[in-house]
């Protein structure tokens, strides 16, 4: 039962936020979801493209998760975007708030992904980047794929 815990499924990675944010730290958190939310996540059902995290009185919110009705849901299906309370220890809310309070980070979901029967978030510390890095990216992405293509050309 113990390796059943232990086993993940990665459902999406926001790719997006690697792009446009230079991550510091990754914090794992569970989702606090409606029955029909998880059908629906599980059939990949979901988009937190341009998702953030927000700390308030009552701990962690994820903002701008959409997770479309379940199609086989009744009239009780679920809001598809509401914000959803993320579950982490005191400790490290605290942690995370006092970071984002002076240093200017912002947190931001990197991927959700199922650990055993359980939804999880991992939401990252990240500190924005500047046009100049992003176009540094773009470059050093193009040269790596251009030297793929001529060693596999060398090969043959």
């Amino acid at each position: 039962m113990k390796q059943d815990r232990n086993k993940f499924k990665l459902l999406q990675k926001n790719k997006k936020a690697y792009f446009n944010y230079e991550v510091i730290e990754d914090l794992e958190c569970g989702i606090s979801l409606a029955g029909t939310e998880v059908k629906s996540i599980r059939d990949g059902r979901f988009s937190f493209s341009d998702s953030y995290v927000t700390i308030d009185k009552q701990g962690l919110t994820l903002v701008g998760l959409t997770i479309q009705p379940y199609t086989h849901g009744n009239i009780n299906n679920h809001e598809p975007n509401r914000n959803r309370r993320l579950l982490a220890h005191k400790g490290e809310i605290k942690r995370l708030k006092r970071k984002v309070d002076e240093k200017g980070f912002t947190l931001v979901p990197t991927s959700i992904y199922l650990k055993g029967n359980l939804v999880k978030v991992q939401i990252s510390l990240c500190r924005g980047k500047q046009l100049h890095d992003k176009r540094a990216v773009v470059k050093e992405r193009d040269l790596n794929r251009d030297t793929r293509r001529e060693l596999k050309q060398l090969q043959y």
